[in-house]
C-alpha cells in the first residue's frame, strides 16, 4: 500500500494545502479508501497534521475510512425515498448486517451507505447494491435481498 500512495504523492510534486482534497481523493480512488497509514503519508508529505487531515476528511461524506465490502449497499435517503420509508428500511439494513451506515461488515462481504440521491424517485425507496437496482423496497424485504447475495458466496 505504501508503494501505491508513494507513487500517487508524486504526482503532485510541489504540492501545498491546497493539494490534500485532491490526494485524498485520488488515494481513496487507487485503494478504496484512506486508510491510517495513507493519511500519516500525505500529512509527512504535506507537512500537515494528521489530525487536521482527519478533520478536512471526515467533513466530507464522500471519503471512507474503512475498505468496501464487496456488496456495497447504498441506500438513497433523498425525498421520494425518505417518504416512501428508506429509513424502516435502512434501519432494516443496519438491523440485518449487524453494521452502521459507513461501516463493513466484519467478513468483508457488506458495507453500507447512506446517499442524498439516486435519481430513481420514481422507484422509490431504492438500493443500489454493486449496480445492481432493488425498487420499492420495503424493510420486509431485506432479508430475502441480503441473502440473496450471501448465496452468491456458496
Amino acid at each position: 500500500m505504501k508503494t501505491k500512495i508513494n507513487e500517487i504523492l508524486k504526482k503532485y510534486p510541489q504540492a501545498q494545502r491546497d493539494s490534500l482534497i485532491p490526494l485524498l481523493q485520488d488515494v481513496q480512488e487507487d485503494i478504496g479508501y484512506l486508510s491510517e497509514e495513507a493519511i500519516a503519508l500525505i500529512g509527512g508529505y504535506l507537512n500537515i497534521p494528521t489530525s487536521k487531515i482527519y478533520g478536512v476528511a471526515t467533513f466530507y461524506n464522500q471519503f471512507r475510512f474503512e475498505p468496501k465490502g464487496k456488496y456495497h449497499v447504498m441506500v438513497c435517503r433523498g425525498t421520494a425515498c425518505h417518504v416512501l420509508g428508506s429509513l424502516t428500511v435502512l434501519e432494516a439494513i443496519q438491523s440485518k448486517l449487524k453494521i452502521k451506515a459507513g461501516q463493513t461488515s466484519r467478513d468483508g462481504l457488506f458495507s453500507i451507505e447512506e446517499v442524498a440521491c439516486i435519481g430513481a424517485c420514481g422507484l422509490a425507496p431504492v438500493l443500489n447494491i454493486n449496480g445492481e437496482f432493488h425498487a420499492k423496497v420495503t424493510a420486509e424485504q431485506i432479508d430475502e435481498i441480503i441473502e440473496t447475495y450471501r448465496k452468491r458466496e456458496e
